[in-house]
């Protein structure tokens, strides 16, 4: 070309380099191409307006979705959107590969693009070649896609900010995979570093609280919300020349800098460092800058989810008491453990009071004191808040002075004030309560209880037998507003100990009470320590990975809180550190049965099998069980007293012997009769004889007891 002659057309040139130009305008639904265009397409070579669908039919269907997610790529990176297309003849046969360069338009006010781009033939290279590397095929789109999802799923999983980092880490991408990445947060006007992955620790220290106006990529990302990619070493260098020194050293080739940004707010940035050479061509930016999203909607349920954790756990803990000074002669444990799953707050809680007529009303002192327990309906911050107020409401009966039965009728009357409007209507959401009070004198080891609707204590004696001490009880707090909760006295001997809990101990992982209590009984029974590895224990086989192996047949069942709360009277076996001289080691029950309380006769039946769960003769325990019941039985059918059944064993294990005494308040002395065969009675006498090793009446000063001896034999005899 001469000086001064003038340069050819603009479409000339393009014609002249077998490049067409098109020209799609989202608002009108055409796309006008040129002869070149028109060409490349496979239509008649001259300028033609395309409907979106006429366009649309002579590219391949995942093409034309790919250039839709570029052109939206490009408008908010304000980058030129670059795309390889398939052309597609009348019969769907691939008849060319096409390159189409673009620069988009987006108009807020109508939501529409304006796109104004080039086309240009290209030959498929080779695959093993570098082109055919970076190529954009059908196989690379579908392991995209795959990708895309597995990456979606995991972060999705993901419940916690290390758990996101972790996921983020092990990130494989298709046909490039980063090396070293980094996840950066905002605080105030610094940088921080939630994570990274792919450099040694410490490595993060010098790009922490680094200053948002600092000449480095992350800051950049986070002041405009804009994404930054760097290909090559030259590039960082020439861009970042001020931080440039503080990446030379880690040896990478390329980098990508990513907004992290969710509801229109960009909480930080995400870093991938790639130790070769990456272009950045339009379909890895928009792997990555999918990644990015997802990543940052991961990191932002996982930092709600945290908080919300952390809020819920300290509001539950900070309602759970301390367990106040060293009792005299005693030793506390306790655990609170929140439900795994949901909103981690609830209406379980233990509570330690200390009751007037020690040595002081606002200290322990040795004097007596309270063991409340208990459970409020529901997993939610309503159950959390009626906790806390019936709470407060037992610590200031329990501090009036009043007895467990007052104190429970009172918290009762109380929580159905809380729970039922004035109106009597009510509100939907009402709740009850299940609770267990326990009066605890530490000089004599005497409990006095009131119960609930909750579960009944466990005694762990001193060699380590288990029972379920049956107590009365009433409804739970909350549904009669006058109901009555009877008191049970039981007596905690020295070097044994007192287990108190919520239903979560026993049912977490799937069981129902039965076999949640046969797991429990197991530690209770094999347990060797202290009083807080026993509740150590006790979380453990509930939480602990051996509890995936007792799976109940509730799996299905959803978790619950737990609360547990452990008291020991010192001497050998409880675990409650150094012991103290007491008498010798009696395994003893007892159980008081009513004159109309019928059904606590098979209470004492049951409570006579675990007293004796190690006895050698399975025939001597049958026998001492049934004689239990004739002997209870003859009270309450030939008297108006009730009964009182005490059980002991005593000796060393093969050598014992057990005593059984049943006492009433009658002066008439039982008499041996021989009943003839049609007889509905008179055999109670006659099979204590037949059965006992030794028997005997003894008057008392009002009243007589009834009593039976059996010796241990080997089960052979």
């Amino acid at each position: 070309m001469r000086t001064g002659e003038h340069l050819p057309a603009v479409g000339e040139v393009l014609a002249t380099l077998a490049t067409g130009v098109w020209h799609w305008d989202t608002a009108t639904e055409l796309v006008t191409v040129d002869a070149e265009a028109a060409r490349l397409l496979g239509l008649p070579a001259k300028e033609t307006a395309l409907t979106q669908a006429q366009a649309r039919a002579r590219l391949h269907p995942v093409d034309w979705n790919e250039i839709t997610g570029v052109i939206q790529l490009a408008v908010a990176e304000g980058t030129l959107a670059e795309v390889r297309v398939r052309i597609m003849d009348d019969q769907g046969r691939i008849v060319r590969v096409a390159r189409s360069r673009s620069k988009p338009a987006f108009d807020p006010v109508t939501k529409t693009y304006e796109v104004i781009g080039t086309l240009q033939e290209v030959t498929e290279p080779s695959p093993g070649t570098p082109a055919g590397r970076s190529a954009v095929t059908g196989d690379w789109r579908r392991s995209r896609e795959a990708f895309l999802l597995d990456a979606g799923r995991a972060l999705a999983e993901a419940r916690s900010t290390a758990e996101v980092l972790r996921v983020a880490a092990g990130l494989a991408m298709p046909g490039f995979s980063p090396d070293g990445l980094a996840v950066f947060g905002v605080e105030g006007d610094r940088l921080t570093v939630i994570g990274h992955h792919g450099q040694q620790p410490g490595d993060e220290g010098p790009f922490t609280h680094m200053s948002l106006a600092t000449d480095y990529p992350a800051a950049e990302v986070v002041r405009t919300g804009r994404a930054v990619y760097l290909p090559s070493p030259d590039q960082y260098k020439a861009r970042y020349p001020l931080t440039w020194p503080l990446a030379a050293h880690f040896g990478r080739q390329s980098w990508a800098f990513l907004p992290l940004t969710v509801a229109g707010r960009t909480i930080g940035a995400w870093m991938a460092a790639f130790a070769y050479p990456v272009t950045f061509n339009p379909d890895e930016r928009s792997v990555l800058t999918t990644v990015a999203r997802m990543l940052a909607q991961a990191l932002s349920r996982a930092e709600a989810a945290e908080s919300a954790r952390e809020l819920t756990d300290g509001l539950q803990r900070s309602m759970l008491p301390t367990l106040g000074p060293e009792i005299p002669g005693m030793s506390i444990a306790a655990r609170y453990i929140p439900t795994g799953g949901g909103l981690q707050v609830g209406g379980d809680w233990y509570d330690m009071i200390p009751l007037p007529g020690g040595t002081s009303r606002t200290e322990f002192g040795g004097g007596r004191f309270a063991l409340v327990i208990g459970d409020v309906q529901g997993h939610d911050v309503r159950a959390a808040g009626l906790m806390g107020q019936l709470r407060i409401a037992l610590r200031a009966y329990a501090a009036e002075g009043h007895r467990p039965d007052a104190v429970l009728s009172r918290a009762s009357r109380f929580f159905y004030g809380l729970t039922h409007s004035d109106d009597g209507k009510g509100p939907a959401d009402l709740r009850f309560a299940t609770c267990l009070y326990v009066e605890v004198d530490p000089v004599t080891g005497v409990l006095e209880a009131a119960r609930a609707g909750h579960l009944d204590p466990v005694i762990r004696m001193a060699d380590g037998t288990v029972l379920v001490r049956a107590t009365d009880g009433g409804l739970p707090l909350g549904i009669d507003p006058d109901g009555d909760y009877p008191t049970t006295r039981l007596a905690l001997e020295p070097g044994e100990s007192m287990m108190i809990c919520t239903d979560g101990l026993l049912e977490t992982g799937g069981h129902d009470i039965d076999t949640g209590w046969k797991r429990i009984r197991m530690i209770l029974e094999e347990h060797d320590g202290d009083l807080e590895g026993l509740a150590d224990a006790l979380v453990q086989a509930v939480h602990g990975p051996s509890s995936h192996h007792t799976t109940g047949p509730l799996a299905d069942r959803r978790e619950d809180d737990i609360a547990v709360l452990l008291l020991g009277r010192q001497g050998e076996g409880c675990g409650c550190g150094d012991t103290v001289s007491v008498r010798p080691t009696v395994r003893r029950t007892m159980l008081t049965v009513a004159q109309v309380e019928h059904e606590r006769v098979s209470v004492a039946r049951q409570q006579l099998r675990e007293l004796l769960h190690d006895w050698a003769s399975e025939d001597q325990l049958d026998s001492a069980v049934l004689l239990v019941s004739e002997m209870l039985t003859n009270v309450l059918v030939h008297t108006d007293a009730d009964a009182l059944l005490v059980a002991e064993v005593t000796g060393a294990p093969g050598e014992r012997r057990m005593r059984v005494e049943v006492t009433d308040t009658s002066d008439d002395l039982p008499h041996k009769r021989s009943p003839g065969e049609l007889a509905s009675s008179g055999r109670g006498l006659v099979l204590v004889e037949l059965l006992a090793d030794a028997w005997g009446v003894a008057p008392r000063g009002e009243g007589k007891s009834i009593w039976f001896e059996l010796f241990e034999r080997n089960g052979s005899e």
